[in-house]
């Protein structure tokens, strides 16, 4: 019998010890209603190191996102994304999207016709320096082992 309770009580300690997420946050609202609407990104930067190659969101080169349109609905987390710079591989996509309570940005990338709960992967980024006509979104990346900053800077369309 004591082996028993001792089992329960290790199995409800277990669980009860979740990791936190990043995707299990409270949303920031304040955050997200300032991003609502028509967006550009005007420069991608990095800063400390100007001579990487960074592919962005696994779908182009980071200078092919310069000018690409992005369009954030606040009150479903939905938009779009679209990448027309002269020279690249063009791109369009349906997005999910959040901001959490930490300043956090989480994005999906989505396929067409595929809902958000079925993607599995995503990106997170911090967001950095928002006004009401513009804000950054900060990716974090290795480059030989020392993690370098990607800013996307945002401007109102």
């Amino acid at each position: 019998m004591k082996k028993i309770i001792l089992l329960c009580i290790l199995a409800v300690s277990m669980f009860a010890c979740k990791s936190k997420s990043v995707t299990g946050t409270n949303e920031n609202t304040k955050a997200q209603v300032a991003m609502k609407g028509n967006w550009v990104i005007s420069s991608v930067t990095y800063p400390g190191s100007q001579y990487i190659k960074v592919n962005s969101f696994q779908i182009a080169d980071s200078e092919c996102f310069v000018g690409s349109t992005w369009k954030f609905v606040s009150n479903n987390n939905k938009g779009n994304m679209a990448l027309t710079k002269a020279g690249c591989t063009s791109f369009s996509s349906p997005i999910t999207w959040f901001v959490n309570k930490d300043g956090q940005f989480v994005l999906k990338v989505l396929d067409a016709g595929i809902k958000a709960k079925k993607v599995r992967e995503g990106y997170i980024l911090m967001v950095a320096n928002q006004t009401a006509t513009s804000f950054q979104l900060i990716d974090k990346i290795d480059v030989g082992g020392k993690i370098t900053d990607v800013v996307y800077q945002f401007q109102k369309n």
